[in-house]
């Protein structure tokens, strides 16, 4: 699952007119606005980076919208994906090494694979 924030720009006369879109659009979900300045902030919830980038370029197509940028993203399938790396055992010998204080980092040398060095 992915969760961004969008901030949209749009005129200020115009501003209820985009919010009302965003309301009953289906494709974000309103919660904050300005509409003295035409600035209106929303997230999206999408079941992959496709299907969020699909969400984002449908508002920025949307009436009356000058521009929509994605300010942040939570992917909740890459937290889950950094967790087994870190959980992982195939730490590279060398780096276990590092860790382990045995051999001093700044002898290190990387030319793009641990593996073949010392």
């Amino acid at each position: 699952m992915n969760i961004s924030s969008v901030v949209i720009q749009c005129q200020p006369d115009r501003y209820d007119a985009v919010k009302a879109w965003c309301e009953e659009s289906g494709v974000c979900e309103f919660h904050f606005g300005d509409k003295e300045r035409g600035k209106i902030i929303v997230t999206i919830e999408a079941a992959d980076v496709n299907e969020e980038i699909g969400s984002l370029m449908a508002i920025q197509r949307a009436d009356h919208v000058i521009s929509a940028e994605m300010m942040m993203t939570y992917q909740e399938d890459l937290d889950d994906a950094i967790k087994e790396l870190e959980a992982s055992p195939d730490v590279p010998d060398l780096l276990q090494r590092v860790t382990e204080e045995e051999i001093d980092p700044a002898t290190v040398v990387y030319h793009g694979d641990l593996k073949k060095k010392l």
